[in-house]
């Protein structure tokens, strides 16, 4: 049998070590790779008996039977490698066999990078899904105020519906939190929550984040694109937080993909189509953005499908104590010890009309914990707003001086008394340590 010029180009190419024998078992071929890899030359192979160059070489039982041997393990001098060896068949006869060579040096580099790739894979997957999903659930949620307890039933049946939704409120009251547990509650629990701010980026910053480029979109644009968030959220949420703060041109790109369902990247030509839920936060009025022409009236339609306001803390009092609660066994579980707080803390606390909403709750919490000495939380470890807010409304009762005064007294006269005993003795020398005079010590007991 005659190698052809061609088939010599192709196996000359090859990588892998190819040895070709005629049905005779003589060597007709051998490519470059397989003498690298078994360390002979061409002159001591070709035109020789396979049995007198390869001692041990399985192939002129292959040639003899036409049973073909695959992944055949061998070992010669330092070279290891699998063989493949395959009967050569023209019109129903055998005429020859070919030995196909892999190194398992190379195998096993190929192996290594296989298993590092899947590592690193691995690994990214496992960061990517826990920056997807969400952080709070409903269970998270405070809601013992009859106003914030209908707001949560509210937000479960927006969960079980596909609705985009709008989520209004005061700065602070909790607007990512109830998103997340939205999420969290929805037939897309499992799919990705992808949070973004719209107040963090400029108009065309924030395009490129939401619908991503192509390679060469603009000067700067990174090697490959970038796959932009609406992509990433796809069978999942993405959350708009201060929609408000999104440029006017970019709203109209928003609605078009509202409508189609399909975003296109920047420089892109193709439509690709994506599964995305909306839910958009907001503490600005959008329907006076509207009347402003700041913002398109047609996204709000198409973004307010179910609307949900937030109350404001001063407007869902009953939950003030139990936050209280809640953060300063946050602050305790930091610093390891117990923390306590006072009545009268406590009831200044609730009377105050808190117009930061939960984050300043939460943050006078950590300053007061930071205040106390004895991790007892006291009137004067307030912040001085909230302080003086108190005296305002007359919740903090200060005593006249006089009050005052004989309330020390009569608590140092009882020490006195305590230390020294209630004998005509002790009450001598308890007059002296408290510098007046018996008969005065007198006066004061009765």
């Amino acid at each position: 049998m005659k190698i052809t010029n061609l088939e010599k180009i192709i196996f000359d190419s090859l990588h892998d070590g190819v040895l070709i024998a005629d049905h005779e078992c003589i060597v007709v071929y051998v490519n470059p790779a397989y003498t690298r890899i078994t360390s002979m030359s061409s002159e001591e192979i070709l035109g020789k008996f396979l049995s007198e160059v390869r001692p041990g070489s399985r192939l002129p039982n292959v040639i003899k039977t036409g049973t073909k041997l695959l992944r055949i393990p061998r070992k010669v001098n330092d070279s290891e490698y699998i063989v493949n060896m395959v009967p050569i068949i023209e019109e129903d006869e055998i005429v020859g066999g070919i030995s196909i060579l892999n190194e398992i040096t190379e195998i096993y580099k190929l192996t290594e990078e296989l298993n590092k790739s899947n590592t690193i894979i691995r690994n990214l997957e496992k960061q990517v899904n826990s920056m997807k999903k969400a952080k709070y659930s409903f269970d998270d949620i405070i809601s013992l105020d009859i106003n914030s307890e209908e707001v949560k039933k509210l937000c479960q049946k927006a969960a079980k519906s596909e609705s985009n939704i709008l989520i209004t409120g005061e700065s602070g009251t909790g607007k990512e939190l109830y998103a997340n547990s939205i999420h969290a509650y929805s037939e897309r629990q499992n799919g990705p929550f992808i949070p973004v701010n719209c107040a963090t980026f400029d108009g065309n910053l924030l395009e490129s984040e939401l619908f991503g480029y192509e390679e060469g979109a603009f000067t700067g644009a990174k090697k490959g694109g970038k796959i932009g968030l609406f992509e990433l959220a796809s069978g999942g949420t993405l959350f708009l937080d201060e929609l408000s703060e999104m440029d006017y041109g970019l709203q109209a790109k928003l609605l078009r993909v509202l409508q189609e369902n399909t975003i296109r990247r920047i420089g892109g030509l193709k439509e690709v189509s994506i599964d995305v839920r909306i839910i958009a936060a907001t503490n600005k009025s959008l329907e006076k953005m509207i009347e402003e022409n700041k913002f398109r009236k047609d996204l709000y339609y198409r973004i307010a499908i179910f609307p949900i306001n937030i109350p404001s803390l001063r407007n869902r009092r009953q939950d003030i104590k139990p936050l209280i609660e809640k953060f300063i066994n946050e602050m305790a579980n930091k610093i390891k010890r117990s923390i306590e707080i006072s009545e009268d803390a406590v009831n200044i606390l609730y009377n105050y009309d808190w117009p930061g909403n939960i984050r300043e709750l939460k943050n006078s919490m950590e300053f007061a914990s930071n205040m106390t000495e004895d991790y007892v939380i006291k009137l004067e470890h307030l912040p001085k707003v909230i302080q003086s807010e108190g005296i305002k409304k007359n919740i903090i009762k200060l005593k006249p001086l006089e009050e005052v005064i004989k309330d020390a007294e009569v608590s140092e006269i009882k020490r006195a008394i305590a230390t020294y005993g209630d004998t005509v003795q002790g009450k001598k020398r308890a007059a002296e340590a408290l510098g007046i005079s018996l008969a005065t010590l007198y006066n004061k007991l009765k």
